[in-house]
């Protein structure tokens, strides 16, 4: 039975200033026992209804007493307690040395932390009534905590059976000795070990490991004055499967005595995430080499148009504009003009034209403008015509119509394969093969050469096979470079049709 609120201890005035009345009201209706402490003296300024009611004394009588006797824990473990989770904000389970002797709440259910109210400090302990049922028959109570201890431990197997990797605990003595005293079923599937092996032999683990990543997770397991929870990635060889796995321990530390330090935490594979992090570096890597190459490569297209421009087009139009100056001298003298003279100027003017053409496919093919069949027929023709070697091209359906994005895409990966083809493959025979078929267009361009090594397709400096794969990926494509069986290369490129 609950005493009269009015009887109640009332909460100090500087912890709440106001609303003081409530507070007692609500704590006061709470069956756990609730303690609260002034830091650093840990003298007692509260104990709610329960805890009179449960010890028969009153809040004076408690001060007087022992707090191993009222708590089951001394000042010191719960001070111990508070540095290593003081910045906790959670109630938190405190191991009691043992059972306490004064009340009838039963041992190792005390869970507490640290409060800062206008900066005064306190201890805010609650011991779990519902254990202590004393209104039930001794044996009844015995059961029923029975009962609700084993419920509670299948609670608990159940989330470490299903957790994502090993839940372990450890010790480590004074002279740096580990010894796993639990581990849990995630042990083989994680170490390739037995639970029970592991145990018997703890040493393995770290025998498991590199020297710097061995050196690495001692060091955080010993700096246990650090009052720092263990948060630990490094790698362990799997003997059972010949691999390399890393993992990711995190434990939090607690003092046992005698200077020995228990951690309680849990282990999980975090392979797969390192290699996609390696694989985005990786990626951002050649990403960076690739947008460097390209800005080299637009920049010496741009020196190579003004070049272009200055000598063909700007030597053209100063030779025009001399030839026209001589006819404009010759007819205001009066004096007849050769023909041969303005014919030179005529053959300067078709030369310009044709600068222009160049300089204009160059930057974009116009033959595009009549089809994709049509441009990567003719490229064919042209490669065949300047190298001599023989370049068919075959399509199906005979009219296949995409995008200004895919068919710029198709036709420069088509110039880039011809030129690596010109370059070194050595070949006698080309072929282009273009098809659509469901919802996909695929390119395939095969030659007879020597093919291509596939280390090769890794070079750092393979820029224009990276150029092909970045073009291709930013149209949701596949690109394809391989060796075939007999002799010689095939490259394939996949685009959706949109």
């Amino acid at each position: 039975m609950m005493i009269p609120i009015s009887s109640a201890p009332v909460l100090p005035s500087s912890v709440f200033h106001e609303n003081t009345r409530i507070f007692n009201a609500l704590l006061n209706v709470v069956e756990d026992e609730l303690y609260l402490f002034s830091m650093p003296s840990m003298k007692l300024v509260y104990a709610n209804a329960s805890v009179l009611n449960n010890t028969k004394l009153d809040l004076a009588t408690l001060q007087l007493q022992p707090l191993l006797a009222l708590l089951g824990v001394d000042s010191n473990a719960i001070k111990v307690h508070l540095d290593l989770y003081r910045r906790s904000d959670f109630f938190l389970r405190l191991i009691q040395n043992q059972a306490p002797t004064i009340g009838i709440v039963q041992h190792d259910n005390l869970r507490v932390r640290f409060l800062n109210v206008d900066g005064d400090e306190f201890i805010f302990l609650i011991k779990n009534a519902s254990l202590a049922m004393p209104s039930l028959p001794s044996n009844v109570r015995e059961n029923s905590a029975n009962q609700m201890l084993m419920d509670t431990e299948a609670r608990v197997e159940a989330i470490i059976s299903n957790a994502p990797g090993l839940v372990f605990e450890l010790e480590l003595d004074a002279e740096g000795n580990v010894a796993f005293t639990y581990l849990s079923g995630g042990c083989k599937a994680l170490l390739g070990l037995d639970a029970s092996e592991l145990m018997r032999e703890s040493q393995l683990f770290f025998s498991m490991m590199n020297h710097k990543d061995q050196a690495s997770l001692r060091k955080h397991l010993n700096s246990v004055e650090l009052v720092l929870p263990v948060d630990w990635e490094g790698r362990v060889w799997v003997n059972a499967w010949q691999d390399n796995k890393w993992i990711n321990l995190r434990a939090t530390p607690r003092m046992l005595g005698d200077a020995r330090v228990q951690w309680v935490g849990i282990m999980i594979n975090i392979t797969q995430s390192k290699k996609e992090k390696h694989e985005l570096q990786e990626s951002r890597r050649e990403l960076a080499q690739l947008t460097a190459h390209m800005n080299q490569i637009k920049e010496l297209e741009r020196t190579k148009i003004a070049r272009e421009v200055h000598d063909d087009l700007g030597g053209n139009l100063t030779a025009i504009k001399i030839g026209l100056a001589s006819i404009t001298n010759r007819l205001n003298a009066g004096q007849t003009v050769a023909v041969d003279q303005a014919k030179r100027l005529e053959s300067i003017v078709d030369s310009t034209f044709e600068a222009i053409h160049k300089i204009s496919s160059d930057l974009r093919p116009n033959i595009l403008d009549l089809g994709i069949v049509a441009a990567l027929k003719w490229q064919a023709k042209q490669f065949e015509k300047q190298l001599g070697i023989k370049c068919t091209f075959a399509t199906n359906p005979a009219d296949i119509t995409v995008n200004p994005d895919q068919a710029i895409t198709l036709f420069r990966i088509c110039q880039e394969s011809m030129s690596n083809i010109a370059k070194h493959a050595h070949a006698s025979n080309v072929h282009v093969d273009l098809k659509q078929q469901n919802d996909e267009i695929m390119m395939k361009i095969s030659d007879n050469g020597v093919g291509i090594n596939s280390i090769d397709t890794y070079k750092l400096n393979s820029f224009g096979l990276r150029g092909m794969q970045e073009r291709v990926a930013a149209l949701c494509g596949s690109f394809d470079i391989d060796q075939l069986p007999e002799q010689g290369t095939v490259v394939t490129v996949i685009l959706p049709i949109e």
